[in-house]
C-alpha cells in the first residue's frame, strides 16, 4: 500500500456542457470549447481527456496535413497551459458509417471507415505527444442478438486491436467497457472482457483497461471490485469516477453523490494498490446537474475532486490495526459499524 500517492486529476471538455437532454431545452448558454482549457489548472486538474475531434474538429473532411496542423496548434496550447493529454479516443458513434457498429459492422465499407478513422486518431495522439488511445466500444453490440455473429464480432475487435498495435509500436490501448447504451447489449461489457482481450492480443503489455464507476454499476457490478480485478492483473490504466442511481441511463453524477460508501471503497482499493504512483490520472467523468444555471458551470468537477481527496483522508486515517484484528476475528458486524462511524466522523 502506498499512502503517499499524490494524485493527478483529469477530465474531458465535454464535462463542461450545456445541460441538454432529449426532452427539453438547454438550460445553460454554450461555453466555447477553446476557452475550457484555461479552467483546468485553477480547478486543480492537469490532465485532458480528448476525443479525436475535440483535437481536430471536422477531421473527416480534412487532409492529413490539415489534421497535423490543427493538432500542432492544440499541442502548443497544452504546453502553454501546463496541461497533459491523458488519452485520445476515436469518436466512432456519431458518423453515419458507425450506426450499426464500427469494427463489428456487417458492412465491409463501414468497417473500413472505422479503421481509417482509428488510424487518424492514433496520428493525432502522436502529434500531441499522447501515449494512449481509449476504445469506448459504444456501438459495438446489437439491439437484437440475431443481427450479428457475436463470435465473428469479437474476432474483429481483437483483429483491430492487433492492427492498432502494429500501426504504432509505442501506443497503448485502453479499453473502456460498458454494458449498454446506446446499444441494447454491448460487446466487451465488463473489465473482465477487456482483460481477456488484452491477454489475447499480440502485445498484452500495451493493452489495458479504463474503468468508469457508472459503467460497472450499469452492469450490476461493484466498481471497486472491477478496479481490484484490473489492478490484480496490472491492467488499470485509468479510472473515470462518477456515480449512478440504479440501472438507468448513464447519469455521470458527482463522485459519491449516490453512494458514498461505494465511493469510499473505490478510493480504498486504489489506495491499497498504490494507484497513481506511476503517474496514472484520476479521471472525473461527471456532468453538472441539468437544472444548474450559470456559465461556465464547473462546481461538479471541483466538488467531485474534493470528495475524492476527502475519502483519501478517510482511508489514510483508518485504524488499520483494528481493521486487521476484526478481519482475523471475522467480526464483520463490528467492522461494518466501524467503517460507517468513521465515514460519518463519529468517534
Amino acid at each position: 500500500m502506498s499512502s503517499q500517492t499524490s494524485y493527478r486529476f483529469s477530465f474531458g471538455p465535454w464535462n463542461i456542457s450545456e445541460g441538454a437532454d432529449p426532452f427539453g431545452i438547454d438550460v445553460r448558454p454554450a461555453f466555447a470549447h477553446e476557452k475550457k482549457f484555461a479552467l483546468y489548472r485553477p480547478l486543480g486538474f492537469e490532465g485532458v481527456q480528448f476525443h479525436d475531434d475535440d483535437v481536430v474538429p471536422g477531421l473527416d473532411g480534412l487532409s492529413p496535413a490539415q489534421i497535423q496542423s490543427k493538432a500542432a496548434d492544440v499541442k502548443a496550447m497544452l504546453l502553454n497551459q501546463g496541461l497533459t493529454p491523458e488519452f485520445v479516443a476515436p469518436r466512432l458513434w456519431f458518423a453515419e458509417q458507425t450506426t450499426d457498429g464500427a469494427y463489428t459492422s456487417n458492412s465491409e465499407q463501414d468497417r473500413a471507415y472505422a479503421w481509417d478513422r482509428t488510424k487518424k486518431c492514433i496520428d493525432i495522439a502522436r502529434a500531441i505527444d499522447c501515449k494512449a488511445i481509449v476504445l469506448w466500444l459504444a456501438r459495438e453490440g446489437t439491439y437484437i442478438r440475431e443481427s450479428k455473429d457475436a463470435r465473428l464480432a469479437y474476432r474483429r475487435i481483437l483483429e483491430t486491436i492487433d492492427a492498432m498495435l502494429d500501426y504504432d509500436p509505442k501506443i497503448e490501448i485502453w479499453i473502456e467497457p460498458k454494458p449498454n447504451e446506446p446499444t441494447d447489449q454491448a460487446y466487451v461489457p465488463t473489465i473482465g472482457h477487456a482483460v481477456a482481450l488484452a491477454y489475447a492480443s499480440k502485445d498484452p503489455q500495451r493493452v489495458k483497461g479504463l474503468i468508469e464507476s457508472a459503467h460497472a454499476l450499469l452492469a450490476g457490478l461493484d466498481p471497486s471490485d472491477e478496479m481490484a480485478f484490473a489492478l490484480a492483473h496490472d491492467k488499470l490504466a485509468s479510472v473515470h469516477l462518477n456515480d449512478q442511481n440504479g440501472l438507468k441511463y448513464d447519469q455521470d453524477k458527482n463522485f459519491g453523490g449516490a453512494n458514498l460508501r461505494a465511493a469510499f471503497n473505490q478510493v480504498r482499493v486504489l489506495e491499497e494498490a498504490g494507484y497513481g504512483s506511476r503517474g496514472e490520472f484520476v479521471g472525473l467523468d461527471v456532468k453538472a446537474i441539468r437544472t444548474q444555471r450559470g456559465c461556465p458551470v464547473t462546481e461538479h468537477l471541483s466538488n467531485s475532486r474534493a470528495i475524492f481527496l476527502h475519502l483519501v483522508d478517510k482511508f489514510r486515517s483508518l485504524d488499520q490495526k483494528l481493521v486487521g484484528e476484526l478481519r482475523s476475528d471475522r467480526d464483520y458486524e463490528a467492522l461494518e459499524v466501524y467503517i460507517l462511524r468513521h465515514l460519518m466522523g463519529i468517534h
